[in-house]
């Protein structure tokens, strides 16, 4: 019995050993990449393994490229995985390149692929160009009417500028900024809806792709409407403004006049109070003048009849400024 256990001991070692190996060594994939004529040593496999590289990650995409006629390495593809990238995505869009007869090299993919950008959609882009339509863009032509206008951009991805260029939102903004410029330079709103195709003459013409992603192909105008009278309601607004400024000086002016009133009332009262307190004075002084004897009896008699012929004559005045005849 003990030399049976000893052997199933051995062939169960010798199993675990051929699956550890199998592990660290990917054999099946070695096979595969011979296969498809792929040049690749085990060790290199391993030492993959010992840099923590997913060996499928780089063979599999190496066997397509192979199978494509790309001429690429094992170097490449290892450093591009091991900088973050998308080692199959960059491999399909260079296949898709080389189909399409596209010049594109791996690093500039690569470089393309670590940017952010998706170079697969934009070598798709290149064949077959995309149409980015433009939100509503509201223009106002000179005589004060609003045009909405829809535009349709075909674009065509540019891959030398692929790396720093803008993107769709500077397209669009662009595009926006042409239609608001030739609709305000309109004399009427008229020549834009008979002439449409004036705006894409324009905005076309104004090189709006440079610095960006993307070639444009053309600018076709989707849909024109007429909006509202800005220029009637901008007026509108405005004799309501210069209203209620007319009013707020009316009323400033008023309380003006009514501070004024207010004042000589006051100043009236005051010159009142001075008069009456002048005329108190007069019986005083009349009879200290009657103490002193500086003022005799005869003298207030007459004083007193001046006084009451002085308004006997002020009545009779009074009563022919009345419409009364003159006695006199």
């Amino acid at each position: 019995m003990e030399p049976n256990l000893y052997l199933l001991f051995l062939v169960a070692l010798i199993l675990i050993a051929l699956v550890v190996l199998l592990s660290i060594v990917p054999v099946m994939l070695w096979i595969s990449a011979l296969a498809s004529g792929v040049r690749i040593s085990i060790i290199t496999l391993i030492a993959m393994r010992l840099r923590r590289v997913v060996p499928s990650r780089i063979v599999n995409p190496m066997i397509k490229a192979t199978k494509a006629g790309l001429e690429l390495s094992i170097n490449q593809l290892e450093s591009h995985y091991l900088a973050g990238g998308d080692v199959d995505r960059v491999v399909n869009a260079l296949i898709a390149a080389h189909r399409a007869n596209i010049h594109l090299e791996f690093e500039r993919a690569a470089a393309i692929d670590l940017a952010g950008r998706d170079v697969l959609m934009a070598v798709q882009m290149s064949v077959n160009p995309r149409v980015i339509e433009t939100p509503v863009v509201s223009a106002v032509a000179k005589n004060g009417i609003e045009v909405k206008v829809i535009a349709r951009v075909t674009v065509r991805a540019n891959i030398d500028r692929l790396v720093g260029g803008a993107g769709e939102e500077t397209i669009i903004a662009r595009v926006g900024e042409g239609i608001v410029t030739t609709v305000g330079s309109s004399d009427s709103h008229k020549d834009v809806l008979e002439n449409p195709d004036k705006i894409s003459r324009t905005v076309l013409g104004k090189g709006l792709d440079a610095g960006t992603a993307f070639e444009i192909l053309s600018i076709d105008i989707a849909d024109v409407d007429v909006g509202k009278n800005i220029g009637a309601h901008l007026q509108t607004e405005q004799a309501e403004a210069d209203k209620r400024i007319a009013q707020a000086k009316a009323e400033e002016r008023r309380a003006m006049a009514v501070a004024a009133e207010q004042e000589m009332k006051a100043r009236v009262i005051e010159m009142r109070a001075k008069v009456v307190e002048s005329e108190s004075q007069v019986p005083l002084a009349m009879a200290e003048a009657l103490r002193s004897g500086q003022l005799g009896v005869m003298d207030y008699m007459n004083l007193k009849n001046i006084d009451a012929d002085t308004q006997m004559r002020s009545s009779l005045g009074k009563m022919n400024d009345g419409g009364k005849p003159d006695k006199e």
